[in-house]
């Protein structure tokens, strides 16, 4: 026995050794047995700008292997051209496949995770709903509303109170309101002074951060644990039951409204977008929309359907503006320059019209207007992409530019955080925030390429509401620059989140200071 493990201690140093010495010009070394997960772990807590450096040091592009038997090896790449290549030039061969499906269950079949023709038939329902008039005026009118009646009320009573607020929150509960009303006609009404508990909002955070931790440990240790129901899966389950039940009642409730609409009068035509006063409008929301997108077509939008598009939509208008929003604002309250600028430009765009100077509750035409603002708030997005990775799924073999073999089923990991502090991209100043790189010498705003400034995504699987995200954006920014001075809270910790969501792990807790007008 004793020369048994004698001989097998021999063999493990042996491999220790032949990988050391495989390894030691390595940025990462990959283990016998534990492959590369030890780094991945041991660098967890700030993985995003780890990962930036290492495949800074690597030429953009690595291979990552997992643990031996585990199915964990895939490719992680920050080169613009492969991500080229990927979303674009060979899209037909990449789509989310059946790891991310599993990984992301909980979107079922709604349009972030669905392949082929499923993907397409969301898309351009979706493509199709967006595009009506009614929709677009009703979100103008839904943030609008809700600036005017919630969020400049209650920062106005923190300002007043002398309180710390975390405005991380604070974003996280507008947009999760306005997102329910124009999705499903239904304003929960998270956003108030004494921030009420919301048992949907909470289950939305759990879902969130379960689906990162599948992301970074083996895939038959989640599977056990979801078995088992214990641990983060068990949370998972009890949290998915109480977004269904909601998410259904609301599709119960959509088709109810159908029912009555089809037997009262019609409604008439909104007013034009554009105006800083909100307009009076019909009541709007886009489960209704689909619904009758449906009949059109002769067919009935099942409650499924409904489900996933309102899940997918609620994940993806909810997170990803509250994290552009948290980071921008935090860039801007250390950057007074920039904040002299940005209000300087509302001030000389808007302060003369009247019903203006008072709120600044401007409209998506008007936000049009904001050059430099839009510059800032794509260059928060380009440090900061609410999602910082993403990935797909090889359906055939491929060679990438970087000369890169990809086999079948080989998952190909995108870092769209990598792609933003990337200097062959944006220079020797890409950590610098400076707004004035993406403005024209001719005052307009520069086109980047949307593989290179990737946080909406790039070919055929574009972000459908990039603009309406980035109205939405400068709307909240113009009204809350126009009104406070904003302070982080000395000593606050600013840090990003372990989320699929790149989120701050501590919130942005500030202080506010009205603003002399």
């Amino acid at each position: 026995m004793l020369g048994y493990l004698e001989i097998l201690l021999a063999f493990s140093c042996f491999l220790f050794l032949c990988h050391w010495r495989l390894n030691k010009n390595s940025v990462v070394t990959n283990w016998p047995f534990l492959g590369m997960l030890p780094y991945l772990l041991r660098n967890l807590s700030n993985i995003h700008d780890h990962a930036a450096r290492v495949l800074d040091l690597v030429g953009g592009t690595l291979e990552f292997k997992g643990p031996w038997f585990t199915k964990m090896n895939f490719v992680v790449t920050c080169d613009p051209m492969n991500v080229h290549h990927i979303l674009s030039q060979n899209f037909g061969n990449y789509n989310k496949g059946p790891d991310f499906r599993e990984v992301f269950e909980a979107f079922g079949d709604g349009i972030i995770a669905a392949d082929a023709d499923e993907w397409k038939r969301s898309r351009e329902t979706m493509h199709s709903s967006m595009r009506q008039r009614n929709f677009q005026l009703s979100l103008e009118r839904s943030i609008q509303e809700k600036v005017k009646s919630c969020l400049l009320p209650l920062l106005d009573q923190v300002q007043e109170r002398g309180m710390q607020v975390n405005l991380q929150d604070v974003f996280r509960r507008f947009t999760f309101d306005t997102i329910c009303s124009i999705v499903m006609g239904f304003d929960p009404k998270c956003l108030a002074i004494d921030f009420p508990r919301f048992v949907y909002r909470r289950a939305f955070d759990q879902v969130s951060q379960t689906m990162f931790y599948r992301h970074v440990v083996p895939k038959c240790f989640w599977k056990l644990q979801k078995w088992l129901q214990i641990g983060p899966e068990k949370k998972m389950t009890e949290a998915r039951k109480t977004l269904d039940h909601f998410l259904h009642e609301c599709v119960t409730s959509a088709r109810n409204e159908v029912s009555r609409s089809k037997e009262g009068k019609k409604v008439e035509e909104p007013q034009s977008m554009g105006s800083s006063s909100i307009p009076e409008k019909p009541h709007f929301d886009l489960f209704a929309t689909l619904i009758m997108e449906e009949e059109k077509k002769g067919k009935v939008a099942d409650d499924k359907f409904l489900r996933d598009t309102a899940f997918s939509l609620l994940a993806a208008g909810r997170d990803t503006i509250t994290s552009g929003l948290t980071w921008f604002f935090w860039l801007v309250a250390t950057h007074p320059s920039v904040e002299a600028k940005i209000v300087q430009e509302i001030k000389e765009n808007f302060a003369s019209k009247e019903g203006n100077k008072d709120q600044m509750i401007i409209g998506m035409e008007e936000a049009k207007k904001l050059v430099y603002l839009h510059g800032a708030i794509c260059e928060a997005l380009r440090l900061f992409p609410p999602i910082p990775y993403n990935h797909k799924n090889a359906i055939k073999s491929d060679t990438l530019p970087s000369g890169h073999h990809i086999s079948p089923n080989t998952m190909v990991m995108y870092s769209l955080y990598a792609v933003g502090r990337s200097e062959a991209v944006w220079g020797a100043d890409y950590l610098e925030f400076k707004p004035e790189r993406w403005i024209s010498s001719n005052g307009g705003i520069i086109h980047v390429p949307s593989y290179k400034f990737i946080t909406f995504n790039a070919g055929p699987r574009t972000c459908l509401g990039k603009n309406l995200s980035l109205s939405e954006m400068k709307m909240v920014a113009c009204a809350v620059l126009w009104n406070y001075s904003i302070t982080v809270v000395e000593g606050h910790p600013i840090s990003p989140n372990l989320s699929i969501v790149l989120l701050m792990r501590y919130g942005l807790k500030v202080r506010l200071e009205k603003r002399e007008k």
